[in-house]
């Protein structure tokens, strides 16, 4: 491979990442390259441990390194409660906030029909499973809300519905901080809805 097709292929590597086009990619390549080669080596050799070590948990999905994740394995975290995200990196943003200290299952996704992603490709029986397990006491789904992200909730609700589990949905309106001429309708109708 010539020295061109080196740079191109990192260059198209680089653009893969979400929210990164040509000209970051290339701003990337050349930053590494010119700037720094130890920084490089050290994010090759990162992504290429993390690619062949990295797997899901075999109960939430999530990412680990062993079958089961440390999370799973805590005997601290409450069995009773089991919060369906649709990423790891909702699962980290819900832990972050230090007011969670139950289970997770990870959809690694959303509904989509437009994207060929269906009941099926999220796991969702084992997700039924494990809601249905006899520990599980409360299934809180926290998906995005957004249009996937609502329809992927209303499914999983059905389903756990179906099967006497009554699932709670994580409450949504207006942020903490902010002043109502500011705040999009769609919240603050939601909001209304909503209030307690």
């Amino acid at each position: 491979m010539s020295d061109a097709n080196s740079l191109d292929a990192l260059i198209q590597a680089l653009k893969r990442l979400p929210g990164v086009g040509i000209k970051s990619a290339q701003r990337m390549a050349f930053h590494l390259l010119q700037h720094d080669r130890a920084g490089a080596q050290t994010l090759a050799r990162a992504l290429q441990d993390a690619a062949g070590n990295v797997h899901h948990c075999e109960r939430c999905h999530t990412f680990t390194e062993a079958p089961v994740c440390a999370t799973c394995l805590d005997p601290r975290r409450d069995h009773t409660k089991l919060c369906v995200v649709e990423t790891p990196a909702d699962q980290s943003a819900l832990e972050r906030t230090n007011a969670y200290k139950g289970l997770y299952f990870v959809l690694m996704g959303k509904l989509s029909p437009l994207d060929g992603i269906g009941p099926h490709d999220l796991g969702l029986k084992k997700l039924f499973d494990r809601a249905c397990d006899g520990l599980v006491q409360e299934v809180i789904l926290a998906t995005n809300f957004t249009a996937e992200g609502e329809a992927t909730a209303h499914v999983i609700s059905e389903g756990l519905k179906a099967r006497g589990v009554k699932p709670t949905r994580l409450a949504r309106g207006v942020p903490v901080g902010s002043e109502l001429e500011y705040v999009d309708l769609g919240t603050i109708a939601h909001a209304l809805v909503d209030r307690r």
